[in-house]
């Protein structure tokens, strides 16, 4: 799989160079429930690793995103202002959040593998 997983149920996949594509995983839009607004960046700014860079608001809750690793946002995905449920529909593919240009991409290799994350899945039941 070439995605990396996060503990705060999200997903990194790289598109290029140090350039990788944020979003949250099907667990956690399942457990969100519908999605209805999504707090996003500003283009240009840049983030320390864990801190928060937007929200996500569903019937049920909010929750912050976190970026997982040190980096700049370098695109937001527009189209979730007006279909904000693309992140329940397809949270992999068009529900994507931001791209990010990495700082180290050495911090992205830490990250958690599907395999990892699935286990800690399972462990967290």
């Amino acid at each position: 799989s070439d995605l990396k997983y996060t503990k705060e149920h999200e997903w990194l996949r790289k598109s290029g160079g140090n350039k990788y594509t944020l979003g949250i995983t099907d667990k956690a839009q399942k457990d969100l429930g519908e999605i209805v607004y999504v707090e996003s960046p500003e283009v240009g700014t840049s983030f320390e690793a864990e801190e928060a860079i937007g929200s996500i608001e569903s019937v049920k809750a909010v929750a912050e995103i976190f970026i997982p690793v040190a980096a700049k946002i370098t695109a937001i995905n527009e189209s979730l202002s007006d279909e904000p449920e693309q992140l329940n529909n397809d949270p992999y593919g068009d529900g994507w959040l931001v791209e990010v240009e990495v700082a180290n991409e050495a911090d992205v290799q830490s990250l958690l593998t599907k395999d990892q994350y699935e286990a800690f899945l399972k462990e967290d039941e």
